[in-house]
């Protein structure tokens, strides 16, 4: 990963516990975004790591599957439905993660709040209270080269009423996600505040 970027920055305001199950929810606006989780897997959070993959794109890029990613078919709700159970069941273990993009395909940097689909939510209503929900934020430049500096912004775990409809709970994670991103394209390439390169 480091060949493909001239630098890697890294703001981390969630550390996961030795025993910690953890769901991360990114933007999805760079073609890396299949290989990131292993990335943080192995460099930042070293848990084991599963990650959505649309069935589409796992099809033409097979090798995703070798490295913890699953399938999921949005065209299909009852076959999403069943990806969506066994994501919970690859979370029953300790130190165990699980990456996913909720807008479902990728889609440009914006100014404009993100767009999910409702997956995270269901999956919020359907797990225990002792996995942590986090946001990260992608985001790259090529401002100061002409190879692509890349931004990681690790939000802290969320707490949300679980008891809001799945439509309330995507609209918060969707507002958390875009504040985590407006924040990052506010420094990134200029000051880097609270950035720190990996």
């Amino acid at each position: 990963m480091r060949r493909r970027f001239k630098n890697i920055f890294i703001k981390q305001d969630y550390k996961p516990d030795t025993d910690a199950r953890t769901i991360y929810f990114i933007n999805h606006n760079l073609w890396w975004d299949g290989l990131l989780p292993l990335y943080l897997s192995r460099n930042i959070f070293h848990q084991t790591a599963r990650a959505f993959m649309e069935d589409k794109q796992m099809h033409k890029h097979r090798f995703f599957s070798k490295i913890g990613a699953f399938s999921i078919n949005l065209s299909d709700p009852r076959s999403a439905l069943r990806s969506l159970r066994f994501a919970i069941d690859s979370l029953k273990k300790p130190n165990s993660s699980l990456y996913i993009y909720p807008e479902g395909e990728i889609t440009p940097v914006s100014a404009s709040k993100p767009q999910f689909k409702k997956g995270l939510a269901w999956l919020y209503q359907n797990t225990v209270k002792e996995i942590d929900f986090v946001p990260i934020a992608f985001y790259s430049h090529t401002f100061r080269d002409s190879k692509p500096e890349l931004y990681i912004n690790i939000g802290a775990a969320l707490t949300i009423d679980r008891s809001l409809s799945k439509s309330e709970l995507t609209t918060e994670f969707e507002k958390n996600l875009h504040e985590l991103l407006t924040e990052t394209r506010k420094v990134a390439g200029f000051t880097d505040e609270r950035f720190e390169k990996s």
